[in-house]
């Protein structure tokens, strides 16, 4: 009996088989598990791994390595990490910022506009606000409480004592230029620790003018 065969669906065959040289080709990697074969009395072609005849010889043969295809949709997230960290710095950066700001109630720049600023007098100040003056004398900060002066490291205390005597709840810091700013901090702060309710800030020209923050 001779057998014919070929690859499977191929329109092309070997024929004059023997049963040897079907199981030799399958050994020797000529013929796959999945090729087709047939015999001289058949007329439909059977897989050589369901042919009860080679089943046992195409069981014995390795499959092929499976091929690695590669994955062209798989898209690079380098790119897109980089973004999100360049956008995270930046609200970090940008939430300190308002919070910092929020903290140290600097003066905007809205109180400088034409109608933001009031003009009042000296006595007027002083009738209905608490006046913190800051100068700069022989290198050294003086601050006044309401005319009394104060040390630095006293300055919540008395701030306190004369919102407690006064009943007022506004603040006018009337600051030299040349005072360090971290002492101006230090006049807000200790109105923020005696509940003040309005700071404002006192610009000199002919009368005495106040930026309400």
């Amino acid at each position: 009996m001779s057998f014919a065969v070929r690859h499977e669906g191929s329109p092309v065959w070997v024929d004059n088989l023997s049963a040897a040289d079907v199981v030799t080709g399958l050994l020797d990697g000529r013929w796959e598990p999945t090729d087709e074969v047939r015999d001289d009395s058949a007329a439909s072609w059977l897989a050589l791994e369901d042919h009860p005849r080679f089943a046992e010889a195409a069981a014995e043969v390795e499959p092929p390595a499976r091929k690695e295809h590669l994955d062209e949709t798989r898209l690079d997230m380098n790119p897109l990490i980089d973004v999100a960290l360049v956008l995270l710095i930046f609200f970090i950066l940008t939430t300190t910022y308002e919070t910092i700001r929020k903290v140290l109630d600097l003066p905007g720049a809205a109180s400088k506009a034409p109608g933001r600023l009031v003009a009042v007098s000296a006595e007027d100040a002083k009738k209905f606000t608490i006046v913190v003056t800051v100068r700069q004398e022989g290198g050294l900060p003086v601050i006044k409480v309401e005319d009394r002066t104060v040390r630095l490291e006293d300055l919540d205390a008395a701030v306190l004592r004369a919102v407690v005597d006064s009943k007022k709840t506004t603040l006018l810091i009337d600051a030299a230029p040349e005072v360090d700013y971290g002492v101006v901090i230090a006049v807000m702060d200790a109105a923020r620790a005696a509940h003040v309710a309005k700071t404002l800030w006192a610009q000199k020209k002919e009368t005495l003018s106040t930026a309400d923050r």
